[in-house]
Parts: structure tokens; C-alpha cells; sequence
């Protein structure tokens, strides 16, 4: 398949901005994989903030990340992506969401419009000119919807010159297929 799946998409869009020695945000840590794989592009002089508000997330991420000698470089947070300001303070090069639930655990908790927005305005302040904030949006679920609508409405306000906004789907796929949303932050405010 020559168009790329949403998660690989995801996964080339932070490698392309991500350097060796960046501090980098993964706001739904879930099973760990993009902890690990942000862990991996930031190498041992970098630093991953990974969020998650069940525990059974954050000993997952935990797990993989002592499997592949990568837990040094990465802060596991037992928290709300919304939180992220009160433990991140330097400049970062990227963050990613897997919105939704975590697959194989309660479908009841799920990522919120509102907590979302406020995480993500609160990343925009710490992302490097040039940097990518990459939602993985997944909206099939009970809540879903309310939360895509919120995030659309947000990232479509937001100035041009200061953000530019991608969205990336398959719009013929039956379901509620995932999509992303990019932000590439242009300019300081």
C-alpha cells in the first residue's frame, strides 16, 4: 500500500522533527508503544514526559521501557495530559495523543474534548518553533464524537500564521476510522 496507515503516518511525522537530545511529550502513554518508540528517537541524552491516568498503562509503559534498556531517559506520569504544565517547563520538539481508550482496559475511561484542548494549548507554549503536536484521533467510542467536534473546532481557530493544522484520514473507510490531526507550530506568539 503506498498510502501509509495512521499510525506509521504518526510515527514518520515525529521522526521527521524529532532530534538525538530532545525533550519530547507522549500525552497517552496507553501500552507504552510510542513512549518507546519517542524513547528510542530521543536517545540516552533526550527525555520522554509519559502521561497516563490508569496505572495499568503506566506499568506497561514501564515494562516495555526496562525490556529495551530505555526506561533512563523517560518520566512516567500517573496523571491527566491536561497536568502536563505542572512537570514539563523546558522546550520540547514534539508530542503525540492516542486518543480513545486503552485497548484491552475499561472502555468507560476515555480521553475528553476539554482535558485534550487544555493539554494541547499548554504544549503549543512549550513546542519549539517548527515542532508537531500528533493526535491520533479515535472517536468510535461513547464520547468520541463530542471530543473529535471539540478538537476540530479548536485546531481550526487557531491562527495560520502561528500554527499550521493537518488533517490526515481514509474517508471512504466504514466504522469511525482513526485520523490525525498535525500541528506544526510556525512562530512564537
Amino acid at each position: 500500500m503506498i498510502l501509509k496507515r495512521v499510525l506509521p503516518f504518526a510515527k514518520e511525522l515525529l521522526a521527521s522533527v524529532v532530534e538525538r537530545g530532545d525533550s519530547v511529550v507522549d500525552a497517552t502513554a496507553g501500552n507504552g508503544h510510542d513512549t518507546l518508540f519517542l524513547a528510542d528517537l530521543v536517545g540516552e541524552n533526550g527525555h520522554v514526559y509519559a502521561f497516563d491516568v490508569q496505572k495499568e498503562a503506566i506499568q506497561s509503559t514501564a515494562d516495555k521501557l526496562e525490556q529495551a534498556n530505555l526506561i533512563g531517559q523517560v518520566s512516567l506520569i500517573h496523571d491527566g495530559h491536561e497536568n502536563v504544565a505542572e512537570y514539563v517547563s523546558g522546550e520540547i520538539s514534539a508530542a503525540i495523543f492516542n486518543l480513545g481508550y486503552l485497548p484491552g482496559s475499561n472502555h468507560e475511561i476515555v480521553t475528553r474534548g476539554a482535558s485534550t484542548v487544555q493539554a494541547i494549548e499548554s504544549l503549543l507554549s512549550l513546542l519549539k518553533v517548527g515542532g508537531l503536536i500528533v493526535l491520533v484521533v479515535y472517536h468510535g467510542h461513547k464520547g468520541g464524537k463530542s471530543e473529535k467536534d471539540a478538537l476540530l473546532s479548536f485546531v481550526q481557530e487557531l491562527p495560520q500564521s502561528y500554527a499550521h493544522v493537518l488533517s490526515y484520514q481514509f474517508v471512504n473507510q466504514q466504522n469511525d476510522p482513526p485520523f490525525i490531526l498535525a500541528i506544526e507550530k510556525m512562530k512564537a506568539k
